[in-house]
């Protein structure tokens, strides 16, 4: 029975080739590896590169084989293969050149497995904290610049998350929880396209409470700093009704302007622009990692094609 269940739990399991161990010159090994990250056999090419790890460790062809295994994970999206190779590279080399990659690479995975705000943001926690080590230890590099793009987005992440649990504590009628969230966004994700409406939010919860000074104070607030807001103009018109019209009048929206969907943009735009940056790393890793301007490298890429059957 117990054989059954092995063998059952195990069909289940995603299958990869694996190789049987015999030992290979590396360079025919690496090179294989490189040919099938070449032609997008991404599986494969992970396989050829363990072995290289396995056969020969701590070796300079073992560091760039668990780079490459980085790369091949994340681009076959075995987000967790990737962040476990790019971790096993920073324990093993963490004074590297390449190591300011891998700790990219890593907080890149955390950040493309961003689900919707109605989901639990725990990724989302955890590619914030990748991508400020990224700023943290290489800010002066292309991968802090854009580190610092996605920290953006991920601030936004997490206010639409507060939001969307203030909103929900407000339909039921817990005004003290749905204040408290609509706060923490003011608070701490203050540069978001949230904050015009945790403002209005307020101003409905205050006036709902009877604490018609706070509205008027967060109504001001919001006229202050958004003049030309939608929600501006709703906490306006609220305000007015209470008696209690702001001195700022809601100024017209420029033309075109329409009401904006936070997130929703930005994840479609990140998402064109990390299909093109992905293209980019493979070619840059290509010649950068894979061809390292060493003649070794390159006689195995020789090596592989010569002997492409024998290793399979």
């Amino acid at each position: 029975m117990a054989a059954a269940l092995l063998v059952s739990a195990c069909a289940g399991e995603r299958r990869r080739p694996r190789l049987q161990y015999q030992e290979r010159a590396v360079e025919l090994l690496y090179g294989t590896g490189v040919s099938r990250l070449e032609s997008r056999r991404w599986d494969e090419a992970t396989t050829f590169f363990e072995e290289v790890e396995r056969q020969h460790p701590y070796s300079e062809w073992s560091r760039r084989a668990i780079l490459m295994q980085v790369y091949a994970h994340y681009q076959g999206n075995n987000y967790e293969e990737a962040i476990a190779a790019a971790d096993r590279f920073i324990r093993l080399y963490p004074g590297s050149s390449s190591a300011p990659y891998a700790f990219y690479m890593k907080a890149i995975c955390y950040f493309e497995q961003i689900v919707d705000v109605g989901r639990d943001q725990g990724v989302t926690v955890q590619a914030r904290t990748a991508l400020q080590d990224v700023v943290r230890r290489y800010p002066n590099t292309a991968y802090a610049a854009d580190a610092r793009l996605k920290l953006d987005m991920v601030a936004d992440q997490l206010a639409g998350k507060e939001m969307a649990v203030g909103r929900w504590y407000q339909s039921q009628n817990q005004l003290l929880a749905a204040a408290g969230r609509y706060k923490h966004v003011i608070d701490q994700y203050q540069t978001t396209s949230h904050t015009p409406e945790a403002l209005y939010r307020l101003v409905e919860v205050y006036l709902t409470m009877g604490l018609r000074e706070e509205a008027i104070r967060n109504g001001s607030v919001l006229g202050f700093n958004y003049p030309g807001s939608v929600w501006y103009a709703d906490a306006y018109r609220l305000l007015a009704r209470e008696g209690a019209r702001p001195d700022v009048e809601p100024q017209a929206p420029a033309r075109g302007w329409r009401r904006f969907i936070p997130g929703v943009r930005e994840r479609e735009q990140d998402r064109n622009f990390g299909q093109a940056s992905r293209e980019q790393q493979r070619q840059e890793l290509v010649r950068g990692i894979m061809q390292g301007g060493s003649e070794q490298e390159n006689d195995a890429r020789d090596s592989a094609q010569e002997g492409a059957d024998e290793s399979r």
